[in-house]
């Protein structure tokens, strides 16, 4: 039997390595692409309608099948990854049903109800900032020592949504003077209501002014960021603080950066004299 030759014999292992990472590495990002939203929410509803007709090919009541099949998708729903998306899959598949007319039949102008309550809760004033995307859990954690003010320094939430920001932000800074703004008075009253240890108004958070605070926080769309950093600059004192969760603001120099939850980074900016 001829001999291996020695770069031959060194040159197996790595390709077996790499032929192993590959086939590892395909079921993570098989996972990934099944866990990316909305293919959650798609399944679950696939799901449902599979159940609701397999109960009616059962001989199953309609009513009773659709009951079934809502109950499915409920518990699918469960392992959605934030309440948002839990409330989204359960009740998207009811209004299908409705839509359908397997759940009763509705007057035509009751489908403008959810449109007419949208328009409510996020004016079209609002549409140029960022929608409603709660500051997750946990999201902030460290922020306090990446970005240190004094112990009653005054913090603004700008576009505070339903106050997901302002209780991580207390987390953070517990002795605070916590402030809030939000265009949508219905999202403003919710807030006010579960962040009782912050002061909540209703205001156009590019209008109002952001002098005298030691930190502003934002979760907005990328496009508005360069306006944020405008604003700061020409209202903030120098050495105060702007944070945005996820997306980087241009034109500052980076203080620092928290790794935040669910791969979302913190980008803390000095604002400069």
């Amino acid at each position: 039997m001829a001999a291996l030759h020695p770069a031959t014999a060194t040159a197996v292992p790595p390709l077996q390595q790499a032929l192993a990472r590959s086939a590892a590495a395909r079921p993570a990002s098989l996972s990934r692409l099944a866990a990316a939203w909305p293919l959650p929410a798609l399944a679950a509803w696939a799901a449902g309608w599979l159940a609701a007709g397999a109960g009616c090919a059962l001989g199953l009541p309609v009513a009773l099948a659709a009951a079934l099949a809502v109950t499915l998708v409920a518990a699918l729903a469960l392992k959605a990854a934030s309440v948002w998306r839990r409330a989204f899959v359960a009740a998207g598949f009811p209004l299908s049903l409705t839509a359908a007319g397997l759940a009763g039949a509705l007057p035509a102008w009751a489908w403008l109800l959810p449109l007419a309550l949208l328009a409510l809760a996020y004016p079209v004033r609002a549409w140029r900032d960022a929608p409603l995307f709660p500051t997750p859990a946990g999201a902030l954690h460290g922020l306090a020592k990446a970005a240190p003010i004094a112990p009653a320094g005054r913090i603004l939430d700008a576009g505070c949504g339903l106050g997901a920001g302002l209780v991580e932000l207390r987390r953070e800074y517990p002795a605070a003077h916590l402030e809030g703004v939000e265009w949508s008075w219905p999202l403003r009253l919710a807030c006010a209501w579960r962040c009782r240890h912050a002061r909540i108004a209703r205001a156009d958070l590019w209008a109002v002014s952001w002098a005298g605070h030691d930190l502003v926080y934002l979760f907005q769309r990328p496009e508005s960021l360069a306006r944020a950093v405008d604003k700061a600059v020409r209202e903030m004192r120098p050495g105060s603080f702007l944070v945005s969760l996820e997306f980087e603001a241009p034109g500052l120099s980076v203080h620092a950066r928290l790794a935040a939850a669910r791969g979302r980074p913190v980008w803390i900016y000095r604002v400069p004299a």
